[in-house]
């Protein structure tokens, strides 16, 4: 191996380390060459990946976009986010979250009464399969309830024929946000940030299967069964349900 060569592979090691893992290619080229080790972009690129040395900043993200055909379904939720009792309205949502190498995405269904997560499914593609096995393990987690409505985005997982051929056969009624509107989907807009602050480290998670176990310790742990809820006037959702529930039971009998 030629010294200059050398050279500049123990420059770029040295910068990584002293990043602490954050800098990307551009900026140890630009911090090698004003250290006097003339490197470029694509250079520094070769020797990282040569040493196997990945930054932990996370890259932009953009939904790749489909050729699913658009279908016209109302908004009947209508921003209408205070439910009654649980299994009336269900809403859902898609997110992405970096996992080591690329992006994975993160589906959940929620239960309005309570804001209860009850369904999700993580995988690699932000297609109608990962929407429909959200939907389908709170379907059949909730005893397969009778007369729900399912409110999300248009986004073409919930508007393709796979997830709405789900959604009929747990008869389940759907709602769409306006186009562009995100506060037609407010809760659930809520959730992921809540989500993401909370939970979520900064840079993501090393590889798709810690950041699956981390985030469904989430969802059924700490926000299901601690984490106070200002809609549940300081109650977690489980005990907020448990409530509903306890209470249902007494008028039921008293009648």
């Amino acid at each position: 191996m030629c010294a200059t060569k050398t050279k500049e592979i123990a420059k770029v090691r040295e910068l990584f380390r002293e990043s602490e893992g954050s800098a990307g290619a551009r900026s140890i080229a630009e911090m090698a060459t004003s250290q006097d080790v003339p490197l470029s972009r694509y250079r520094a690129g070769r020797l990282m990946e040569k040493l196997g040395l990945i930054s932990c900043q996370v890259p932009g993200h953009t939904f790749k976009k489909t050729g699913d055909e658009h279908v016209e379904v109302p908004n009947h939720l209508a921003r209408q986010f205070n439910v009654e009792a649980p299994n009336r309205v269900w809403c859902g949502d898609v997110t992405y979250i970096w996992t080591g190498k690329r992006w994975a995405y993160l589906a959940v269904v929620m239960d309005l009464f309570a804001r209860k997560t009850i369904g999700w499914s993580m995988s690699l593609s932000p297609d109608s399969e990962l929407t429909s096995s959200a939907l389908k393990m709170a379907y059949e987690s909730r005893g397969r309830p009778k007369g729900v409505m399912f409110h999300s985005d248009q986004g073409s997982h919930y508007t393709s024929r796979k997830f709405r051929q789900t959604l009929w056969k747990c008869q389940v009624k759907q709602s769409l946000s306006r186009r562009g509107n995100c506060w037609d989907n407010a809760p659930m807009e809520r959730f992921f940030r809540s989500l993401k602050v909370e939970w979520v480290p900064t840079y993501g998670y090393r590889s798709f299967l810690q950041g699956q176990h981390h985030i469904v310790n989430y969802l059924i742990g700490y926000y299901s069964q601690l984490r106070p809820h200002q809609h549940n006037s300081g109650m977690s959702p489980n005990q907020a349900e448990e409530k509903y529930w306890v209470n249902y039971k007494a008028v039921a009998s008293f009648t």
